[in-house]
């Protein structure tokens, strides 16, 4: 297994994680001309989506969005991360382009769609969250995706609901010029653990950020 050898900084609280975050997102993107940002599900990348779209001068349309992974649901369920972030964010800005990807297509038809799309060129800036599992975008242990040796994999048989998803590979993750990983909760605590010693999914990101809550932290 490969031991992360990137920085981890702590802080008290989710809102103070989501805060940092939306801080290195609006940081990179007026830095750059242009920024590949692929957003993540769940409840830290929900704040800091929000807290994105209302800070003032963001040069938004230098931006083009892309997905860490998607449920196999059309993108109107309450599961879609692309739901999610057009509440939270896309909604409220105005970006270069959106690429969804288009999980009610089917695991191997979206992952297949989706692929030329993000191997076109390394992504700037991933955010990501992790589980008490371990897992990453949908990588989870275990599962054959994490074997997956191009940029984009289907996944089948997950170990949470639903089962079938489309994510980003780890050749993808680690092509990426900048990963960082948001995570907030005790229930954290034992795969920060592992992610750290490299035994996790999340763990296998060589040179990743990590932006941790106290009671996550290992």
């Amino acid at each position: 297994m490969t031991r992360v050898t990137g920085s981890l900084q702590v802080f008290d609280d989710l809102e103070a994680v989501a805060a940092a975050a939306a801080r290195i997102v609006a940081r990179s993107i007026r830095e750059h001309d242009h920024t590949r940002l692929a957003l993540a599900g769940g409840s830290t990348p929900r704040r800091c989506h929000e807290l994105l779209a209302a800070m003032p001068g963001i040069p938004w349309e230098r931006v083009t969005i892309f997905f860490g992974d998607e449920r196999c649901v059309p993108p109107t369920s309450a599961e879609s991360n692309y739901r999610m972030a057009a509440e939270t964010l896309l909604g409220r800005v105005t970006v270069a382009a959106v690429h969804r990807m288009r999980g009610e297509l089917g695991a191997e038809a979206a992952a297949t769609a989706y692929a030329p799309l993000v191997s076109a060129a390394p992504l700037d800036l991933v955010l990501l969250g992790i589980g008490p599992d371990g897992h990453t975008a949908s990588l989870f242990p275990g599962n054959a995706g994490l074997a997956a040796d191009g940029h984009v994999t289907a996944v089948h048989d997950a170990p949470k609901p639903p089962p079938d998803r489309v994510s980003l590979t780890l050749r993808a993750l680690r092509e990426a010029r900048r990963v960082v990983i948001l995570v907030a909760g005790a229930d954290k605590k034992d795969a920060v653990r592992q992610a750290l010693a490299g035994s996790v999914p999340a763990g296998l990101i060589p040179n990743a950020e990590w932006l941790v809550t106290k009671d996550a932290a290992a």
